[in-house]
């Protein structure tokens, strides 16, 4: 028999977070979180995501045994604000029995027929800096720490329960080689000049933190026009800031201001954690936490975490002043390749930013959507 229970205390959501530990045991392909990291992520009183948004966890028991997580949740901003009758799921893991994944599912629907919601979409977290999607196709390729791994029957339990596709994400990789100089170089002189434009690097992180909260209010103007985008708040601007920004690199985070100062491109680089994250399991210390700094300081792989360029600026070619300091930086850093994070597959214009590189895609998810 299997019952589901809400999870209610520490110990629980300790539990919540340490299924897929067990579940993906031996598996070389998931990248665990950081435990610590997650408990945070799920207060309520550290995370300001739940300024705006509710979210219940739950569990599934199968004599005695935890077989399955998800979490419920509903953004207050896209419902309220964007008019989208929604409630999302998201860190969701189960055993492969549709029995589990039924009922987990169930509570999701519940939660929003209570709030006479439409319909429910998922797996996705509170906003678009969260994880996303359903590993479809990739599944012997290890993860990133800003992905989540899955088994292959994670799709199948969707579909017959009577889900369909509502995103398509792509996940794609090139060997810095192919990087070429000859591509942009001549091309950002140009545009530099044009529109007198230059190029920011920054050397640590106390030179970073003043362009922080003009890097956020870019990122809401520029991904405004896509179907999924949630707006980043203030107060989610102070705590991804005190969160994230010590612990990425500085020289990975490029940024093109205009002659007035205005900030009009922007993007974040971070090393690969992925190995690093598969020592560590789960824990800093006592080790943990040497594995990334090893990895911060030595990783030969980059993901691209985000590009954000002002939209009176998007289309005329100021990612290439991005790519040569870039180039600049990965060059003496002897970076061997760069991956990208999950783009909607729609994203003409993000995938054509790349075509030079010949990038490969290596991993494609979805989010899967169900009228309730």
């Amino acid at each position: 028999m299997i019952t589901i229970q809400e999870v209610t205390t520490k110990i629980e959501l300790t539990e919540f977070i340490k299924f897929p530990f067990s579940l993906y045991k031996n598996n070389k392909y998931w990248v665990p979180p950081i435990i610590s990291d997650e408990l945070e992520t799920f207060d309520k009183n550290k995370n300001p995501a739940f300024n705006s948004a509710e979210a219940y966890f739950y569990l599934a028991y199968k004599e005695s045994k935890i077989v399955g997580r998800i979490a419920a949740i509903i953004n207050w901003d896209e419902v309220n604000n964007q008019q989208k009758r929604k409630v999302r799921f998201g860190w969701f893991d189960a055993i492969d029995d549709i029995k589990v994944t039924e009922l987990l599912l169930e509570k999701v629907y519940e939660l929003g027929q209570k709030n006479k919601l439409e319909y429910v979409e998922g797996p996705m977290g509170f906003s678009n800096l969260d994880k996303v999607g359903v590993l479809t196709e990739g599944f012997e390729e290890i993860g990133t720490m800003i992905t989540w791994y899955n088994y292959p029957y994670y799709e199948s339990h969707f579909e017959k329960l009577g889900f369909e596709t509502e995103k398509e994400y792509l996940e794609n990789k090139f060997p810095f080689k192919n990087v070429k100089l000859e591509f942009f170089d001549k091309a950002q002189e140009l545009i530099k000049k044009r529109y007198n434009l230059k190029p920011i690097n920054f050397k640590n992180t106390k030179q970073v933190l003043p362009y922080v909260d003009k890097m956020f209010d870019l990122f809401n103007s520029s991904y405004a026009e896509l179907s999924s985008f949630v707006a980043i708040s203030d107060v989610q601007k102070d705590y991804f800031k005190k969160k994230y920004i010590s612990f990425i690199n500085p020289e990975y985070i490029k940024y093109v201001e205009d002659k007035d100062g205005n900030l009009v491109a922007f993007a974040i680089v971070m090393p690969s954690f992925s190995r690093a994250l598969q020592k560590a399991n789960g824990k800093l210390f006592p080790f943990g936490f040497l594995h990334l700094l090893n990895a911060r300081k030595n990783s030969k792989d980059v993901v691209f975490y985000l590009i954000g360029v002002h939209p009176d600026y998007q289309n005329k070619g100021v990612t290439a002043i991005l790519f040569k300091e870039y180039h600049k930086t990965f060059s003496e850093k002897n970076i061997e390749n760069c991956i990208r994070t999950p783009e909607l597959a729609d994203n003409i214009a993000i995938q054509l930013l790349w075509k030079n590189f010949e990038p490969k895609v290596h991993c494609r998810r979805k989010t899967f959507r169900k009228n309730i």
